[in-house]
């Protein structure tokens, strides 16, 4: 896991020493609420709660940590009273073989969301610990986290994830080392009872040439070569809707049925959750292409496991620095 850069104390603070932290605090917040466009208003409004409580930062613990405990607290006022986030896959089970709707829409505020990488993950010169980061992002932990009660769930991403000691914690949240590292247990414990489908499973590093077989056979619309890519079990959610498939057979009787409007469509390439993605654009019919969805995929042995296919581009597009249109 990452190892904490220390903050430096001092008894005046600037906004420039502030914005140091903004993107390691996105990543915090992220874990925590599950959605990267609530986590950018939580560290945006911890930035100004640090402003207004410059005067009383005595240096005693580093601005980071400091910055660490606003931003907490941000997040668990939140959190308070909300239903948990989750993945279309926790709702409910999987849909019947090559179904012909998606089903209703439903609120944003019940979906993980994408993160786009650069938003949420600081510079790492170490191989081993961006590999670490990366998976403390990802879709499947993230979604995980959410089971969790908002202390126990920022006492294992601070410890476990992020690198501070239980006793720093413990000063972040306000409370003993003891409860620190009781807090850690209870998630630990609390994630591994967690259901098969909602537990994080393990996946391998990208596959260069196995991302490029994926652009070739979707943008040509090559399904029987798609299915190829895919693991026999894989799965593909479409958030905001409940709707899901289990299995390549039926991803690919979903491409050819209701989804055959994606025929013609074009990607191109952006990192989400420690994930490769792509930005979908379909035909549009008044010439070029129009954002249509992110797909963020995750590979184990090979082969694609899984497909998260996001459709509301309104805001997850310009969050990944997408255009917002392709020229024909």
């Amino acid at each position: 896991m990452a190892t904490p850069h220390s903050g430096t104390a001092q008894s005046a603070i600037d906004p420039e020493a502030l914005e140091r932290y903004r993107r390691e605090l996105n990543g915090l917040c992220y874990r925590m609420l599950g959605s990267a466009f609530e986590a950018e208003d939580a560290v945006q409004e911890t930035m100004l709660r640090a402003m207004r409580a410059a005067q009383t930062f005595e240096g005693r613990s580093s601005l980071r940590s400091w910055l660490y405990r606003i931003a907490t607290n941000v997040c668990t006022d939140m959190l308070r009273g909300r239903a948990r986030r989750a993945s279309p896959i926790g709702l409910g089970p999987s849909s019947a073989p090559e179904p012909t709707a998606l089903g209703p829409r439903l609120p944003e505020g019940m979906w993980v969301s994408p993160a786009c990488d650069t938003r949420v993950l600081s510079d790492y010169a170490d191989p081993a610990e961006l590999a670490a980061a990366r998976e403390s992002i990802r879709l499947a932990f993230v979604t995980a986290l959410q089971h969790l009660p908002a202390r126990q769930r920022a006492a294992l991403v601070l410890c476990k994830v992020l690198g501070f000691e239980a006793a720093e914690v413990a000063v972040i949240l306000g409370t003993t080392v003891a409860a620190v590292n009781s807090a850690v247990q209870r998630a630990g414990a609390a994630l591994a009872a967690l259901p098969p489908q909602d537990r994080v499973a393990e996946v391998h590093s990208d596959h260069a040439d196995l991302l490029a077989r994926y652009i070739e056979a979707f943008e040509r619309y090559d399904i029987p070569a798609l299915v190829k890519l895919l693991h026999d079990d894989a799965v593909q959610t479409m958030p905001p809707y409940a709707m899901w498939l289990r299995g390549a057979a039926d991803i690919g009787g979903w491409m050819l049925g209701a989804g055959i409007g994606c025929r013609g469509s074009r990607l191109l390439a952006a990192r989400a959750n420690g994930c490769p993605a792509f930005g979908q654009y379909r035909i549009d019919v008044q010439g070029g292409y129009a954002p249509f969805a992110l797909h963020v995929l995750e590979i184990c042995g090979g082969r694609v496991a899984s497909v998260h296919v996001f459709l509301d581009t309104e805001r997850i597009f310009p969050h990944f620095a997408l255009p917002a249109r392709i020229p024909a």
